[in-house]
């Protein structure tokens, strides 16, 4: 393979016969017990089938793809217990793999990016791809003043890939529903849409790793590589490694997940509030720990920029929602944009809506669990659920999506880790107007 494939149509033929794998058969059973029918068991041969599809296809066609089933990586924790396995192993996968590219085009994109002596800059280069992602691949080297270093080089047709695949995902939105319990579809590969251009531009992603590195220099938690130089469309910095957050998950005892869950609850929301910035792509391949117990936070391609830290109505929402307050929490709700005109909604029904996401506040300790997520998505997205027609009557606007799908990742992947985090004294920390007047239950 010599890029990404770049023709449409024949990237739209192999996204086309998603539906009929990895959506197709997840909808024939899960999606109809989610929507009232009869409750009939999924063959695990079928699953397991619908997860080698669903990694062959999004992992060779690389791009939107690849981004799309990433971001739905983080939500594997909410998918019923008879499905997951063979799914959290090929959304897994998704987070670090990839067929790579020939040596010829890495070559080839390298001089184009650095010169035709691109190879005086380094001591030592390893051909072999130590890591795939969605646009591009991540290679070892040694830079020519003795530091190791890693080397992003973009997959030459990577735009072209991106505009194809987001466009035939959002037509296939529905279909592909199921694979994302609760979580909308379409709004997910819009706003991947939109920070396309962001990510596609590598100089964009150094300034944002700089700026991270900058105030998480010397941090005892959070580790960010250093960038060495950059370039449109490839990137060097800091070679930093450590063990896989994916692996933490798959074998951690639980003093490693919960050690691991603090750490990362404590990157996501101190990042708005030291950096003005938020790290917006939290699937597992993006971490690691460090032997000395710090998270390695890498790739940052899409980032929230929040000079005021997270947005004030969110955090007020949380608040009132935390004190049963549903009048001010409808209010709020209602001034904000939060309410579809001309539905129907109490304030009740909006706080019984909002509230049991507010649960992992209420305590010093949280266990996320796979059952609290799944129930979660469950109360939200099954038709006979009562909530189900609250959802529908709420509305998110578009300055808030991206941090509220970037906090729901974070809290999938907690789930995934089933960690017990203190996650009421990390938000406390940075988020103190929220517990002012609330006691501890």
């Amino acid at each position: 393979m010599s890029d990404i494939p770049r023709r449409t149509a024949s990237r739209t033929a192999k996204l086309a016969s998603l539906p009929l794998g990895a959506a197709g058969r997840a909808a024939a059973g899960w999606g109809r017990r989610m929507a009232g029918g009869d409750r009939e068991e999924i063959s695990a041969q079928m699953v397991a089938k619908s997860a080698e599809q669903l990694f062959a296809v999004l992992g060779e066609l690389k791009g939107g793809a690849m981004k799309f089933g990433q971001a739905l990586s983080v939500f594997e924790a909410a998918v019923p217990d008879e499905m997951a396995e063979p799914f959290r192993d090929a959304l897994v996968k998704l987070q670090t793999a990839a067929p790579p590219m020939p040596s010829a085009d890495v070559h080839r994109m390298l001089a184009e990016q650095f010169g035709r002596g691109w190879r005086a800059r380094f001591r030592e280069f390893d051909e072999t791809p130590a890591a795939a992602a969605s646009i591009g691949q991540v290679h070892r080297a040694v830079w020519r003043d003795g530091r190791e270093v890693a080397v992003k080089v973009q997959y030459p047709g990577a735009e072209a890939a991106l505009v194809s695949d987001l466009r035939q995902l959002s037509r296939m939105s529905r279909l592909l529903a199921p694979l994302a319990p609760g979580m909308e579809i379409k709004p997910l590969i819009a706003e991947l849409r939109d920070r396309m251009v962001e990510e596609l531009d590598y100089r964009d992603e150094a300034a944002n790793q700089r700026a991270f590195a900058a105030v998480f220099d010397g941090d005892p938690e959070i580790k960010v590589p250093a960038v060495v130089a950059s370039a449109p469309k490839a990137m060097v910095s800091e070679w930093v490694a450590g063990r896989k957050l994916s692996d933490v998950i798959r074998s951690g005892t639980t003093e490693e997940r919960d050690h691991a869950g603090a750490r990362l609850a404590a990157f996501h929301y101190s990042a708005p509030y030291r950096a003005h910035l938020l790290h917006a792509d939290p699937h597992p391949g993006n971490f690691q720990i460090l032997d000395d117990g710090r998270l390695l936070v890498v790739d940052y391609g899409a980032v929230a920029r929040l000079p005021e830290g997270l947005p004030g109505p969110l955090v007020q929402m949380t608040k009132f929602a935390l004190e049963n307050r549903p009048e001010d929490l409808m209010d709020l709700m209602r001034s904000e944009g939060f309410v579809r005109a001309g539905t129907e909604i109490t304030a009740a029904e909006a706080l019984g809506y909002l509230a049991p996401f507010t649960e992992p506040l209420h305590t010093e300790r949280f266990r996320f669990t796979r059952a609290w997520l799944q129930a979660q998505a469950g109360r939200v997205g099954d038709l006979r659920s009562p909530e189900f027609d609250t959802g529908r009557a709420l509305n998110l606007p578009p300055q808030y999506l991206l941090v509220h799908r970037v906090t729901l990742g974070t809290l999938g992947v907690l789930c995934q880790l089933e960690a017990d985090v203190p996650l009421r004294g990390i938000v406390g920390h940075w988020q103190p107007e929220l517990f002012e007047a609330d006691a501890v239950t």
